[in-house]
């Protein structure tokens, strides 16, 4: 009886170390050079960019990222300009993955930085590069948090983080860019949580309230998770 009682006293031993050692490092080099081609619309540091044409991807949910880009690749989601991108040959799995890891672990602060005197001219820039402030957008915002956490919040978080890594970070993302996305639904040009063609939350949802949420998750860009 003694033998398998040690056997599993040294499995769980084992099982406490691997837990304690620290995740496999993530190849920041090989990641950058992947997104290299991606910069020129998102952003160095996936900001986006033209004020919400190109979305935001810092910080985003790196499983929900890896699942978009496999979607570009098949054409389930239609994207003419980021389907050369999405290729098997230009942009295989493991980049896919790589690239997607990189860009949800960066943090886009939502206040300016308080700089010390001995931070030279570019230090200075470059931490500016990395501040997104969205502009507030226009709607009742307690009207539009009302319907959010009602409606939204069970699948994108009570603070807009997402949930579950499927579900996408909707505060901090261009207002432009949203309402684009909830137009592309509502007209069934792009799938919504693989729900039929007139069917899920949007659909019962009036433009007031789609702008009044757009207005409240403008609000919310400071709250942490």
């Amino acid at each position: 009886m003694r033998r398998p009682r040690r056997f599993s006293q040294l499995f769980c031993i084992l099982l406490a170390v691997a837990a304690a050692l620290p995740a496999q490092a993530l190849d920041s080099e090989k990641a950058k050079e992947i997104y290299g081609p991606c910069a020129a619309c998102h952003g160095e540091f996936g900001a986006g960019g033209k004020k919400g044409e190109y979305p935001r991807l810092a910080g985003q949910s790196a499983k929900y990222m890896e699942q978009q880009l496999k979607a570009f690749q098949s054409q389930l989601r239609v994207n003419l300009p980021m389907y050369p991108y999405t290729k098997e040959r230009e942009l295989p799995d493991e980049d896919m993955k790589l690239v997607s890891d990189y860009l949800a672990q960066i943090v886009l602060p939502t206040r300016q930085p308080v700089f010390k005197d001995s931070d030279d001219a570019l230090t200075r820039l470059l931490a500016m590069e990395k501040v997104m402030i969205l502009p507030r957008a226009e709607g009742d915002i307690d009207h539009g948090k009302t319907v959010y956490q009602k409606e939204c919040a069970a699948c994108h978080g009570r603070t807009g983080k997402g949930r579950g890594g499927m579900f996408p970070m909707l505060v901090g993302q261009y207002t432009v860019y949203l309402k684009k996305q909830i137009d592309a639904y509502l007209k069934a040009d792009r799938p919504h949580d693989e729900e039929a063609a007139d069917q899920g939350v949007l659909y019962t949802l009036s433009a007031s309230d789609l702008r009044d949420i757009l207005a409240y998750l403008t609000t919310i860009q400071e709250v942490e998770p």
